[in-house]
């Protein structure tokens, strides 16, 4: 139908009385084919130098041209519409409105009625309630409901930030854009790095795929999977996923993240490593909190901290760091073992002050007889060949030279070591406290106070058993060297004597309270898991792997190109142009070739004819 609407006063009544009977013919039409139809246009015309048949629909001073076709609006400046083909070309200030959420404008657009497939291009922007899409050049799918660029596009959402990519879909339906290669997402407070990105505007979800980075003031995280909640500044990512917080990293299979908080949890095979204190901790439950600067961490819990030609070894069922690298205090609980090269111990609680360099080994309280923990022996250190016992052991180092200083040891005090040249002999002495001095790491001098006793195998140079001392007294000194004792002084000594072996009794071999636990001692990290009970990670459930889009121009749409040009056998496939190009070999054949035929120009209205030349002098693209 060709028709404009520029009345006069006589014509008016006549123009009202063919208008009513056309747009009647042209109801029941576009019921029938569902074809494009005009709503209004300025003026019209036919062009044969444009293609035989086709009619050409300009703007008036008032208003757009603008044409509708199955729930869609569209307005332009200028219009150019193939009849037979169903095909509309919209040049110059192009708006294209569906339904009352979606909204694009740009500087053209092609349209075909029959496939339902539009192009745009030229400063395209893409409206939809929760976010605006900006690209060069974008196709649009009504019948899947998706729109397609990959000429890079910007998408903008408020309270998420803006993402760029090189390529992108938006499906309508879900509301979700699916962004791939150079993909970046910039928000206020971070910067978002990956390659492919599905993003949901209602709710702001982001899942990233492939080697992803958020980048932020405090912090960076490092995944291959992961999602992000862009409205509450959580996520949560696997595979090799990482958390850097300024001077500490934390590694696991699966990572929690809370921005607000500054707060992160990690799942199964975890390490968190504190680069300023030289220090790992490892384990398979952790958090961090980064205001606290605290890690709490269980299931096999170690600790590690690293010093110039030595660690020391900590595990326990739980671990707490606490306080900045000033005043670092770490706690250990249950069952703790020690181990270093020199030294290691067992005790129910550790109590590590790394700014003073206390170290305290301590006794629990029991919650009942039924407490797992209720047999728990005494806190025990080994050092080179002796072992020390008591209620609560404080081992002190110089926190510059990282070297041991000194122990003292509370209540219950026992030395242990064995006679190496003896079977089932032992060095043994006890007092209410203990303290001992090192030096390069060894225990060169001790002091029992009060109540001391002990039991000495006492040999010659030659290494031959002279007797075995029992004493008592108020106080001892022992000289230790190269790991043996070499003098022992008794201070206000009660009674004691020298006992050859043949006299000494058999039941007097031990002082009341010895307990020898050599067997326990942890020569090496291995050891310090014996007798855990078996470790049950936790079931992570994966997020989902990357599913790569079809092609845009799948098997569906190409059938409904191949059934628009049907009908015209002997033109060009119109609908088959600026299509996007595959990424795989397609065997539906498009026609694209674009050639038009001359034509003649036809006049809208016999009563006045419209100039070519003048028209396109008036409406320049």
């Amino acid at each position: 139908m060709l028709f404009y609407k520029k009345l006069t006063a006589l014509n008016r009544l006549k123009y009202c009385l063919t208008l009513l009977i056309i747009s009647l013919s042209l109801f029941g039409f576009s019921q029938k084919s569902e074809v494009i139809t005009i709503k209004y246009a300025g003026t019209g015309y036919t062009d044969p130098n444009i293609e035989d048949g086709a009619k050409v629909f300009l703007r008036d001073k008032s208003q757009q041209v603008h044409f509708i076709h199955k729930g869609v609006d569209m307005w332009c400046d200028k219009a150019i519409y193939y009849e037979d083909q169903d095909f509309i070309e919209a040049f110059s200030n192009v708006i294209v409105k569906q339904g009352d959420s979606i909204n694009m404008v740009a500087k053209y657009v092609e349209y075909s009625g029959k496939t339902q497939l539009a192009f745009a291009s030229g400063n395209v922007v893409l409206t939809e309630p929760q976010s605006v899409l900006t690209t060069d050049t974008l196709y649009f799918d009504r019948v899947r409901q998706q729109a397609f660029y990959e000429s890079r596009g910007k998408v903008v959402r408020d309270s998420s930030g803006t993402i760029t990519s090189q390529e992108g879909r938006y499906y309508m339906n879900s509301r979700k854009y699916q962004f791939i290669k150079d993909v970046v997402l910039v928000n206020p407070q971070y910067t978002l790095n990956t390659n492919r990105l599905d993003f949901f505007t209602d709710n702001g979800h982001a899942y990233l795929f492939g080697p992803s980075t958020i980048i932020g003031e405090t912090s960076k995280v490092y995944t291959e999977r992961g999602f992000y909640d862009t409205n509450n500044d959580t996520g949560h990512f696997q595979r090799n996923a990482r958390i850097d917080y300024d001077n500490r990293t934390i590694e696991g299979d699966s990572l929690y993240f809370d921005r607000a908080r500054n707060f992160a949890s990690a799942t199964n095979n975890i390490t968190v490593t504190d680069t300023i204190n030289n220090s790992v901790v490892k384990g398979h439950y952790a958090e961090v909190w980064r205001e606290k600067d605290s890690v709490f961490i269980t299931k096999r819990a170690l600790a590690i901290t690293v010093q110039e030609k030595d660690s020391v070894y900590i595990h326990a069922d739980t671990l707490m760091l606490t306080g900045r690298e000033d005043n670092r205090i770490t706690r250990a609980y249950y069952n703790v073992r020690l181990y270093k090269s020199d030294l290691a111990g067992k005790s129910d609680s550790i109590h590590v002050n790394h700014k003073t360099g206390l170290t305290q080994m301590i006794n629990l309280g029991r919650f009942g007889p039924t407490d797992a923990f209720a047999t728990a022996r005494k806190p025990v250190l080994w050092n080179m060949g002796n072992q020390m016992t008591g209620d609560t052991i404080h081992l002190i180092s110089n926190v510059k030279t990282e070297k041991l200083d000194s122990l003292k040891v509370f209540n219950n005090a026992f030395l242990v070591s064995e006679d190496s040249l003896s079977t089932d002999a032992y060095n043994q002495i006890k007092g209410q406290r203990l303290i001992g001095l090192f030096k390069d790491n060894e225990l060169y001098n001790v002091d029992i106070i009060k109540n001391a006793e002990v039991i000495y195998y006492s040999r010659n140079a030659e290494n031959q058993l002279v007797g075995i001392n029992k004493s008592k007294s108020g106080s001892i000194n022992i000289q230790i060297e190269d790991q043996a004792i070499q003098e022992i002084r008794l201070i206000n000594q009660i009674d004691g004597d020298l006992y050859p072996e043949s006299m000494f009794p058999e039941t007097g071999k031990h002082l009341r309270g010895f307990d020898w636990r050599g067997p326990e001692r942890p020569n090496s990290v291995e050891d310090l898991f014996i007798g855990d009970p078996p470790l049950e990670l936790t079931k992570i459930s994966g997020l989902k792997d990357y599913v790569p889009p079809k092609e845009f121009i799948g098997d569906s749409i190409s059938k409904r190109i191949e059934e628009a040009g049907k009908g015209t056998p002997n033109k060009p496939n119109k609908a088959a142009r600026n299509l996007p190009k595959p990424k795989k070999s397609n065997n539906t054949k498009i026609p694209n070739n674009m050639a038009l035929k001359p034509g003649k120009i036809k006049v809208i209205d016999e009563k006045k004819i419209i100039k070519k030349d003048s028209l396109n002098e008036q409406h320049k693209d």
